[in-house]
């Protein structure tokens, strides 16, 4: 199994975006928020990230915490994969005014990815999401 974030995984469609915070489900770890809608077609995943721009003035903080979450997606997705058919958009949404690390985005990440799936799939198997992992 690879661990890139290819081209095909950018969630970049104009349309696709607007019905995901349309018609998307959320579900949060502070200070991160998933939102995420299932495809009709295809399979795997697109994910985009976003930081506000309110929270964080300068666009260099910005665009840290975005490389934070695209590596910190980049390194679990294999946890969706093993545990999930099918197709989703993702939004990774930052929401604290604080800079994190990269290991509590890492964490949060994975406690997202452990929620999502037990929420989707209801697999009991799926690992305890208050595990520091």
């Amino acid at each position: 199994m690879t661990q890139n974030f290819p081209k095909s995984e950018k969630l970049k469609s104009r349309k696709l975006i607007g019905k995901l915070f349309a018609e998307g489900k959320s579900i949060s770890k502070f200070p991160i928020r998933l939102v995420y809608i299932s495809l009709s077609q295809g399979e795997g995943y697109q994910v985009g990230v976003s930081v506000s721009k309110r929270n964080f003035k300068k666009a260099v903080s910005r665009n840290r915490i975005k490389r934070l979450l695209r590596e910190a997606y980049r390194l679990n997705k294999h946890i969706l994969e093993e545990n999930n058919e099918g197709a989703y958009a993702f939004m990774l949404l930052y929401q604290q005014r604080e800079m994190p690390t990269f290991e509590q985005v890492n964490r949060k990440v994975k406690q997202l990815f452990y929620l999502f799936l037990d929420k989707e799939t209801g697999k009991a198997t799926v690992k305890n999401t208050t595990d520091d992992v």
